[in-house]
């Protein structure tokens, strides 16, 4: 099986810009086909922005809205799927989501962030109660999660349990906790035995200062690929083959012994 070549947008965009935000998107994903990949992934939030108060209300539209639709379009026109944060409505309820197309615009997964970090984010939406999404592309199983998502190793290993081969993880990481970027996804990615592409915005955006640091880290725990702290559109490679035999080498999944752990739950 072919690698699947995957492009990192790290970016905050404009925040409030919902066009201009798609634009951004659009040209991304044309550098990014024209570069090889089959898969482009934006960080949380990406379609309206993240520090902009009640806007990320005002903006919320469902799932197959506008922004969707043109999401799709791209993704169709561009031929690679494509990952995007966005802020989703449904009925009164707003969620942290992320959704998956596919190279021909189908919808492919769509996942409400489970974790809610910090003040603003419990305030401005409510936790999704799905903690396994996946979906298959191009032969690989793909999982998705939101930033502090991956940060409790439960819910990577329940990815893991599932077969995620590629977790996809839109966030907004933001100073002082650069150290989630640069130790604890690479740590996660190995001892779950999966590729984790861990996508950030980046700057200064309203009280945050994101971190940049987007990384593809592999399942034998190295970093594929790393972002600096700016705007940047980075590739890595997640190849089956590295990955079943990492499996091999590393048998953490069949050496559990799951009822010693049943007080964890």
């Amino acid at each position: 099986m072919p690698a699947l070549r995957t492009a990192l947008l790290q970016s905050s965009g404009h925040p409030g810009d919902v066009a201009r935000n798609l634009k951004a998107l659009d040209e991304a994903a044309g550098r990014a086909a024209a570069a090889g990949a089959g898969l482009l992934i934006a960080p949380e939030l990406f379609l309206t922005g993240y520090a902009i108060g009640d806007g990320v209300r005002r903006l919320a539209e469902p799932a197959d809205g506008p922004g969707g639709r043109a999401v799709a379009d791209l993704a169709a026109a561009h031929g690679l799927a494509v990952l995007y944060g966005y802020p989703e409505r449904a009925g009164d309820a707003v969620f942290n989501s992320a959704r998956l197309v596919g190279p021909d615009g189908a919808e492919l997964a769509n996942y409400r962030k489970t974790h809610l970090f910090g003040d603003f984010e419990r305030a401005s939406f409510t936790p999704g109660d799905t903690p396994v999404v996946q979906a298959e592309l191009g032969g690989v199983r793909v999982g998705i999660m939101i930033c502090y998502d991956v940060e409790f190793p439960e819910n990577v290993r329940a990815h893991a349990l599932a077969g995620t081969d590629l977790l996809l993880v839109p966030t907004a990481q933001m100073h002082p906790f650069q150290f989630v970027a640069e130790a604890l996804v690479p740590v996660r990615a190995f001892e779950s035995q999966l590729y984790i592409a861990y996508v950030n915005r980046t700057g200064p955006e309203g009280d945050f200062d994101f971190i940049g640091l987007s990384c593809l880290a592999g399942p034998d725990g190295t970093v594929k690929t790393r972002a600096g702290r700016g705007e940047e559109l980075a590739f890595g490679e997640v190849d089956p083959e590295l990955l079943a035999a990492s499996r091999t080498t590393n048998p953490y999944l069949g050496d559990r012994r799951p009822e010693l752990y049943t007080p964890l739950t």
